[in-house]
């Protein structure tokens, strides 16, 4: 067990409801320690200078005004009261205070600290301290109409014990929202990962599977007359279905680095199959490793784009470091002389594309080529000059 754990099972959580009748009991206990600053009431009775109908009465009005203390503050531990029962509380403190304190002599004067109390606890923010302040005053009015010592001292606990109650408040709801902060961070960064994933497995599974569609068929137009083709191409599939997989578990994983030289020449093989012309540079040019990776994924997706919707005959691929007012950076271009987009909104795919190269401090442009056709480019900003075969 956990250090915080053991401390959670030793110390009532503040502001959280009592999970079982025991955390009660300690809830319970610790605002009963705070009742002990009512000796000078119970002394007051048990020296018997009030007659027995004085008394009685002041042990019955003492017995309501801690009942009702312990009710509302309470309420704020998690085991609320109702509205009715929480107003009748809040108004039975002051009378009894008041009345107890007149009628009984200025020992009582201390209930104030308990109203003043029970008045922070309870009230909405924006009264709290003006009542307060208030119940503090009325104890001193209370005091001078006795005509006896009003005992200054005990405004001191009153305003210290009402304010002190509001700053528990106040942290009380700052330690909710940051909890209630805290578990919809957790829940962005799983809708997070759950989009990256989401993109990942698209851009993977779409470019292979239609791959394996194209030499399927392929193979499938070989079979009866070039045998040895065919099986040429069933093997490149077994290779391509293979290389998906571990291309999966690594997106899963989160490890995937994907390299742009690796799917240039992927591009190549693909248009290849597909029937396309296909004009596609061998080197690229060096970046850092989250760059490449979103190039590389452009490329990916814009290829698979290209086989599996533009009916294109033709389709250039190009990789380029350019000079910008912003500084330097790897323009990616691909385009064919297909059908283009036909007016159709932007998928998942680019949708997904656009994401990651924003991550990365890039941009992508999509739309029609000049003439017949569409035209993928995708920028990011540059990182060391070279290239890499």
């Amino acid at each position: 067990m956990s250090a915080d754990a053991e401390d959670a099972g030793r110390v009532p959580r503040v502001g959280q409801p009592p999970e079982g009748r025991r955390e009660f009991y300690v809830k319970l206990l610790w605002i009963a320690m705070w009742l002990a600053f009512l000796g000078s009431p119970v002394a007051d009775l048990a020296q018997g200078n009030h007659g027995a109908a004085g008394t009685t009465l002041g042990c019955l009005g003492l017995a309501v005004f801690v009942v009702a203390y312990i009710g509302l503050v309470m309420r704020q531990t998690g085991r609320p009261l109702g509205r009715f029962a929480a107003r009748a509380c809040l108004t039975v403190l002051p009378v009894l205070a008041v009345v107890l304190s007149l009628t009984l002599g200025p020992e009582w004067l201390v209930l104030f600290v308990y109203v003043s109390v029970a008045l922070g606890a309870v009230l909405p923010l924006r009264h709290s301290r003006i009542a307060v302040v208030a119940a503090t005053a009325v104890m001193v009015g209370v005091g001078l109409l006795r005509h006896t010592d009003p005992q200054y001292w005990l405004v001191v606990p009153a305003l210290l014990g009402g304010f002190s109650m509001i700053g528990v408040r106040e942290l009380v709801r700052t330690t909710r929202e940051l909890r209630e902060a805290r578990a919809q961070v957790a829940q962005l960064a799983a809708n997070e990962e759950r989009l990256r994933l989401a993109r990942d497995l698209h851009d993977l599974l779409g470019h292979s599977l239609s791959l394996i569609t194209l030499k399927s068929e392929l193979a499938g137009r070989m079979l009866p007359d070039h045998p040895d083709k065919a099986a040429d191409q069933v093997a490149d599939i077994e290779k391509v279905s293979r290389q998906a997989m571990v291309d999966v578990r690594e997106a899963v994983t989160g490890y995937r680095r994907p390299r742009l030289t690796a799917e240039l020449a992927g591009a190549q093989v693909a248009l290849t199959a597909a029937g396309i012309e296909a004009t596609v540079p061998a080197e690229a040019p060096v970046l850092p490793e989250a760059r490449e990776a979103a190039l590389a994924w452009s490329l990916r997706e814009a290829v698979t784009n290209v086989v599996r919707h533009s009916g294109a005959r033709r389709c250039a691929v190009d990789v380029t470091r350019r000079e910008t007012l912003d500084g330097p950076v790897v323009e990616l271009t691909v385009e064919d002389d297909g059908a283009g987009p036909a007016g159709a909104p932007a998928g998942n795919g680019l949708t997904g594309l656009a994401e990651r190269l924003v991550a990365v401090g890039g941009s992508l442009d999509a739309g029609a080529a000049a003439g017949r056709g569409f035209r993928l480019v995708a920028r990011v900003p540059a990182g060391s000059v070279g290239s890499a075969a």
